[in-house]
């Protein structure tokens, strides 16, 4: 799309119908707004959504309300230690009246796929998801069947339980776009989740069709990022690789591997659909800054003496934070207060 006027009027009707199926999504859920935002930027930037905390906050529900409310097809997987690859992605199965073996397809062949409790699942299992979460397909009996599009894996995980589980392999961390940590709400969400308990739950409306889904996700690819933006959110993932570079030395110890170079393709093509939902055409750092933490924390491997001094990864990012210095243009925009700010982002 080359025309600014077309581009403008596609990332405004992506803005409100997204919207709208938003709201859509608050009938079932209350509060976690930040998940529910960074669901919706990892649906369009085409990436896995890892989902951490304990039992009870809604992570089963929200996928399964977001799964109704875009229209998509939705399957969920309970994993467990003795599940198998075929539990996954299908297997071949004879045929005693035809005396042939037909391929039975399983359950991954969805738009919205949720793993529950993905570190139960032995490693073999976990190779098998591995596939489906890269290359977009399965092999079975060496033939190649290609998922629906969009394909999207929500895995959740219980950060409390260490029995029965395997950690899942670092490479296969590395494919999930975001790890989005879940909180407990606040008092007064959890006062009107009590009492939407006593009624009769909400019967959601599909808001979106996947077709629109694909149109909104190439107004996300219509917003622009400028090269200083770029390098910020290169600058920061650099700076968990080589940290001393960025006057943090007192952290080096602490890492034994920083971000892949994943973190920051996906940080930008986070940022374009978060400027997208925000009624932007173009990226600033405030998107890198805000996404940073979500992209970037589960791509850095602690070390033990990080891990044994009860740091965790968003400490050293908040770290990463105020050292690394945000392009010039925006500490310009920043000094120029609300009324300057609004006219330069605009321009």
């Amino acid at each position: 799309m080359t025309d600014p006027a077309d581009a403008h009027a596609l990332r405004s009707e992506a803005r409100a119908a997204l919207t709208e199926a938003l709201h859509e999504i608050k009938r079932v859920i209350v509060g976690q707004d930040a998940m529910l935002e960074r669901l919706l930027v990892s649906l369009l930037a085409g990436g896995h959504v890892l989902l951490e905390g304990v039992p009870g906050l809604a992570k089963t529900l929200t996928v399964k309300t977001l799964a109704a409310v875009l229209g998509g097809s939705y399957s969920r997987i309970q994993f467990t230690p003795d599940l198998v690859p075929a539990d996954l992605v299908g297997t071949r199965v004879y045929r005693p009246d035809t005396g042939s073996f037909q391929t039975e397809l399983g359950p991954v062949f969805c738009n919205f796929l949720l793993a529950d409790e993905i570190n139960r699942a032995p490693a073999k299992v976990q190779s098998a998801l591995l596939e489906v979460m890269q290359e977009q397909q399965v092999t079975i009996g060496g033939a190649t069947y290609e998922v629906p599009e969009p394909f999207i894996v929500m895995a959740t995980q219980n950060p409390i339980e260490s029995e029965g589980t395997y950690p899942l392999p670092e490479a296969q961390v590395d494919r999930f776009l975001m790890k989005i940590l879940v909180d407990y709400p606040d008092t007064g969400e959890e006062a009107a989740v009590v009492g939407r308990s006593l009624h009769v739950p909400a019967v959601v409306q599909e808001r979106l069709a996947l077709a629109d889904l694909k149109r909104y996700a190439r107004a996300a690819q219509t917003v622009l990022v400028d090269r200083e933006t770029i390098g910020y959110a290169v600058a920061l993932a650099d700076a968990t690789r080589h940290p001393e570079k960025h006057g943090l030395s007192e952290i080096k110890a602490m890492i034994e591997f920083g971000a892949s170079p994943r973190g920051p393709i996906g940080l930008v093509q986070a940022a374009r659909v978060l400027a997208l939902l925000r009624g932007r055409g173009h990226v600033t750092t405030d998107d890198i800054r805000d996404l940073a933490a979500d992209v970037l924390r589960h791509r850095i491997v602690l070390s033990y003496d990080a891990l044994s001094e009860g740091v965790t990864a968003d400490e050293l990012l908040e770290r990463v934070l105020a050292a690394v210095p945000e392009p010039h243009g925006e500490e310009l925009i920043r000094g120029a207060g609300p009324e300057g700010q609004r006219i330069a982002r605009a321009l």
